[in-house]
This record gives structure tokens, C-alpha cells and sequence, in this order.
């Protein structure tokens, strides 16, 4: 009996030893290839695993979902309130033979178009952009130009702005806007290790600001200019440029726009109109869209008079569809409103900016200067468009973007985040390691 209980335990102890040997041995096998994987993982880095220039169409599961519905809360919000601003202009003799939804109909055949064409833009990728840039300035550059020639371009209210196309007046301006955001980005991005030299860094890219804003004074356009002005300042800026030559690039550029005031007497009144709006000399002349502004926002109070109750749209303040219509909706809905509009434009420029920051840190230059171009571009024309309407800002020809009555301006807006939502898209494909 003990001879048989000393075998049974000399058998398990060597089967326990035998297990044990063949746990080490494994996890001596094991820890090598746990080595290589980590070192492999370490050495390649995340953005070799994705070609986000391929020609194939993103899946678009993953993208800023919250980016999205809140431009299309501010396109819904300025169809109404463009409706409600334009509804009784047709009791005009200027509009008599306008149906009361004229301007409706056009701004949703409008805002169909640009959502379409938003729809093709999010296919391509950021690298195609990124190569057509140059060409893209210089084909707004060429509009530029034709729409100052006789017969090409319309004439509006003494600007000659507009190139007929049948559904739509195309406003070159407004594509100028884009392609000055492209062209800063892809500039920068080439001439990154010459950011501290002034000639190679930033004198070809004030030649081109130059002849732009030559050909918008032209027609003339000021406001347009100034947008331009502040998106490829602020991409050289933001794209490292020496600090010394950034204030003396803004020196000069403010030192422009003060000769160029200087020497338009309409201008000039226009600034003193701006500093005494009630004087009796201007109330009726170059303030009087502003005096009326400011009347629509003292009707308006806290909760506004209504939907449709406004009294200045009713031919009192013009232009209540187009640069104006911020206007109309502090009557209406109140400082509720106008401060919803205020917040939902400033996380709009906030998001964009960060979608910016989040391509420069996955080694994405273009992308993200591109894209804080775009805010720029966005959180700049709103900035504009309200302190004019407020009265904190000379008055100027500039609409609020995504929300105003203008087509070639929606159609140009959605474009231009069209491609912020792609380059969004691409990062979320790089964060993942390319899987899609």
C-alpha cells in the first residue's frame, strides 16, 4: 500500500513538473513576440497605415455629427427668417411683380443646389484640393475679371458684383473667399521652412492679397476684401510667421484700408454716419439703415414681437432679407434669438478650428490650416455682419453667412464645409488606423 500511494505521488509530482517546464517555456516563446509587436507598433507610425488620398469615397460613418445639424439648424432658421423679412416686399412698386414667395422659392432652389453640391465635394479627398489649389485661385482670379467687364458682370446698386447664370447671380467674391483659404494653406505648406525670411514667406503671398483686393475695390467690394484680408492674414499667422512680420504685414494692411477710406468721400461719410447715426444730417442718408436696424432691436426686447410681427421689414429697413436680416430677427424673436444665433455661430467657428488643430497634429498641415481658414472665414463674416447690424461696425455690403438671402454665398459656404467635413472624416479614418 505505501509502495503504491509513493508511485501515484512520484507520477503526479512529475506531471506538476512537466507542466511547469511547459508554462515556462511558453511564456519564454511568448515574451519575444510580445517584444516585436510592441517595436513594430512603436516604429510604425499611425498615419502610414491610411492612404487618405486615394481616389476611393470615404465611408461616411464617422463625422461630426453635431457640426452638421447645427448648420442645418442655421440654414433652416435663416429660410424662415429670410421669408418672414421678404414676404411684403412685393407691395413695393420695385417688387410689384414678385409673387410673396419669390424670394422663398428661390432661396431653397438655392440651398437645394448648394447641398448637392456640398453632397459631390465630401467624395474628394483633401490631397486633390490640396494640389488644385493654385489653379482654384487663379480661376477666381479670372472671374474676378470678367465680372468687371461690360455685359459679363451686373450692376446692383453701383457694384457690378454678379455674373448672371440663370437660376443664380454667381458672386466671384464669394468663391475668391475659398480659394484664398486654399491657396494661404497650400502657400504656407510649401513655404513652411521659410517662415522667418519676408521675401520668400510673406511678399509673394501680399502680391496675390494685393491684386485681389485691386479687382474687388474695382467693383467695388470692400467688404469682400476685408474677409479676404483676415482669412490669409490669419493663415500666416496661424502658419508660423515670424511675429515681426505679421505686425508689420497688418500695419500695412490697416494702413491700406485707411487710405482707401481716406480717399472715397462715400466711404468717409459713411464712417461719420456710423459715429453720429441719429444726427439729423445722416439719419435719412448713409445711417439710415443702421438707425432703423437699431429700432428693430428696441422693438425686439427680450422675447421679440413675434414671428412675423415685424414692423421695420415692412419697407422701413432695406435690404431685411440680405445684410439686414439679423435685424429682423432680434424684432421678431427677441435677444433670445439673436443670442442663439451669437452662440450657434461661435461653437460653429470653435468646432472648425478644432478640426484644424486636430489635422496639424496627425501631421496634416494643409488640412488644418485650411480648416482655421474656414472659421476664420465664417467666425470673421458673422463677427461683421452683426456689429453692423448692432451698430458696433461701419455699415458694410456683408451677409450672415449660411442664414441670408444670396446664392452663389449658401452654395459657397456649404462647399467650403463640405471639405472641412471631409478632412474631419480623414482624421477619424487616421485615428483609427485606417480602418473604416
Amino acid at each position: 500500500m505505501n509502495t503504491l500511494v509513493r508511485d501515484r505521488l512520484g507520477l503526479g509530482f512529475g506531471a506538476w513538473r512537466l507542466r511547469v517546464a511547459g508554462l515556462f517555456k511558453r511564456s519564454e516563446s511568448a515574451a519575444p513576440r510580445r517584444a516585436k509587436a510592441e517595436a513594430s507598433a512603436t516604429a510604425i507610425p499611425v498615419r502610414d497605415w491610411i492612404n487618405v488620398g486615394s481616389a476611393q469615397p470615404a465611408r461616411l460613418l464617422g463625422f461630426d455629427q453635431a457640426l452638421v445639424w447645427v448648420v442645418v439648424a442655421l440654414l433652416a432658421l435663416g429660410m424662415v427668417m429670410v421669408f418672414s423679412a421678404s414676404v411684403a416686399l412685393p407691395d413695393s412698386p420695385k417688387f410689384a411683380r414678385y409673387a410673396p414667395t419669390h424670394f422663398l422659392t428661390r432661396h431653397a432652389i438655392q440651398i437645394t443646389i448648394a447641398v448637392l453640391a456640398a453632397l459631390v465635394v465630401v467624395q474628394i479627398p483633401v490631397s486633390v484640393w490640396e494640389k488644385a489649389a493654385p489653379w482654384v485661385f487663379v480661376a477666381a482670379l479670372v472671374l474676378l475679371v470678367l465680372v468687371l467687364v461690360p455685359f459679363i458682370g451686373k450692376v446692383v446698386n453701383n457694384s457690378r458684383r454678379w455674373i448672371p447664370l440663370g437660376v443664380i447671380n454667381f458672386q466671384p467674391s464669394e468663391l475668391a473667399k475659398l480659394a484664398m483659404a486654399m491657396y494661404a494653406a497650400s502657400y504656407m505648406t510649401r513655404k513652411m521652412e521659410a517662415r522667418e525670411n519676408f521675401v520668400r514667406a510673406v511678399w509673394p503671398m501680399a502680391v496675390a492679397l494685393g491684386f485681389t483686393g485691386f479687382l474687388l475695390l474695382r467693383e467695388p467690394d470692400m467688404g469682400a476684401f476685408m474677409v479676404i484680408a483676415l482669412i490669409s492674414m490669419g493663415i500666416l499667422f496661424l502658419g508660423g510667421v515670424n511675429g515681426r512680420m505679421f505686425l508689420l504685414s497688418g500695419t500695412v494692411l490697416v494702413g491700406t484700408f485707411m487710405l482707401v477710406i481716406a480717399s472715397s468721400p462715400e466711404k468717409r461719410e459713411r464712417i461719420f454716419a456710423y459715429l453720429k447715426p441719429w444726427d439729423p444730417e445722416y439719419a435719412l442718408g448713409k445711417a439710415y439703415q443702421l438707425t432703423h436696424s437699431l429700432i428693430a432691436f428696441g422693438r425686439g426686447e427680450f422675447f421679440g414681437q413675434g414671428l412675423g410681427s415685424s414692423v421695420e421689414k415692412l419697407h422701413y429697413l432695406p435690404e431685411a432679407h440680405t445684410d439686414f436680416l439679423l435685424a429682423v430677427i432680434g424684432e421678431e424673436l427677441g435677444f433670445i434669438g439673436v443670442a442663439c444665433v451669437i452662440v450657434a455661430f461661435f461653437w460653429l467657428t470653435r468646432r472648425i478650428f478644432h478640426i484644424g488643430r486636430q489635422s496639424i497634429a496627425l501631421d496634416r498641415v494643409f488640412a488644418g490650416l485650411y480648416a482655421q481658414g474656414i472659421g476664420i472665414w465664417f467666425g470673421g463674416q458673422a463677427f461683421i455682419n452683426m456689429g453692423v447690424n448692432l451698430g458696433v461696425l461701419p455699415t458694410k455690403g456683408l451677409t450672415l453667412p449660411l442664414m441670408s438671402y444670396g446664392g452663389s454665398a449658401i452654395v459657397m459656404n456649404l462647399v467650403a464645409l463640405a471639405i472641412v467635413i471631409r478632412i474631419d472624416v480623414e482624421n477619424r479614418q487616421m485615428m483609427r488606423g485606417g480602418r473604416s
